[in-house]
């Protein structure tokens, strides 16, 4: 056999085993349900690096969605992987191709989220608000209060955030525009850093994000309600009602715990 032959006959092997490795080892592109995953054996939870669902705190990883995954794993009968995603397209992205099989990134349920995403058993309360500099570290203007004060107002929000969907139905409401933009780059929590050192002077985030980034930079005042209080659940895709049922099963029993009443208060208290 002569070189080239050889070559040729090395190089479709390798790209034999190179299908069949992806075969067996890749996802299939469709989520799975409770029975497929029970077969593999492990859980998928995609949650996003922030300072109340998921942090690092010296050495410890902590949040709400990490102690939360924590303690369901008295109650799941399955390994569980935590895999990190900035962006929730990414996220939701990967819910519906398989790769993820549980997303607890605690977005708020909407009517408007509703008709593409499949909540589960609700898992905290929040509220989003207006994140803007306080009269001393403003020169000595006033912190918007009024909803009819944002009109022409240009607010920074992360890219993909449910608080786009508020911000468009409070322009509808005070009907006049409000102006959004949205950041690729920075996260809730660095938005609100952004203000804080003016170089924007207004965004949008939920409470608590707020009130823990306030706690290191005395600039912030986050007093002004962009929305009423609303339920934040994780979400699963569609083609999973079985995990969904099992998963809401598991979340009603661990929140009648008071290892849930700890961690609840810890971080939204």
């Amino acid at each position: 056999m002569t070189k080239t032959k050889k070559l040729i006959s090395a190089t479709g092997v390798i790209i034999v085993l190179a299908v069949i490795s992806l075969f067996l080892f890749s996802d299939n592109g469709k989520p799975k349900d409770f029975e497929e995953i029970k077969n593999v054996g492990v859980l998928r939870i995609v949650t996003d690096y922030n300072s109340v669902g998921y942090f690092v705190s010296g050495d410890t990883i902590a949040g709400f969605n990490y102690d939360l995954i924590q303690l369901l794993k008295q109650y799941i009968p399955l390994k569980i992987e935590i895999k990190l995603e900035s962006g929730l397209d990414k996220s939701i992205e990967g819910l519906k191709y398989g790769k993820y099989d549980v997303m607890a990134r605690n977005i708020p349920i909407t009517s408007e989220l509703r008709g593409s995403l499949i909540f589960t058993e609700p898992v905290a309360q929040n509220r989003q608000v207006l994140v803007q500099r306080k009269k001393e570290y403003n020169d000595g203007v006033e912190p918007l209060r009024s909803h009819l004060a944002l009109a022409k107002k240009t607010l920074y929000v992360a890219a993909d955030s449910p608080a786009i969907l508020r911000i468009r139905n409070l322009s509808h409401e005070i009907g006049d525009t409000i102006y959004i933009k949205e950041d690729p780059l920075y996260s809730a929590e660095q938005l609100a850093m952004q203000v804080a050192s003016g170089e924007i002077d207004y965004a949008v985030c939920d409470e608590k994000r707020a009130a823990k980034v306030a706690e290191s930079l005395p600039e912030i005042d986050y007093s002004t309600l962009i929305g009423f209080t609303h339920i934040e659940a994780w979400v699963v895709s569609e083609k999973s009602p079985v995990l969904l049922d099992s998963l809401n099963q598991w979340i009603r029993q661990v929140k009648n715990t008071k290892e849930y009443d700890r961690i609840y208060q810890k971080y939204y208290n």
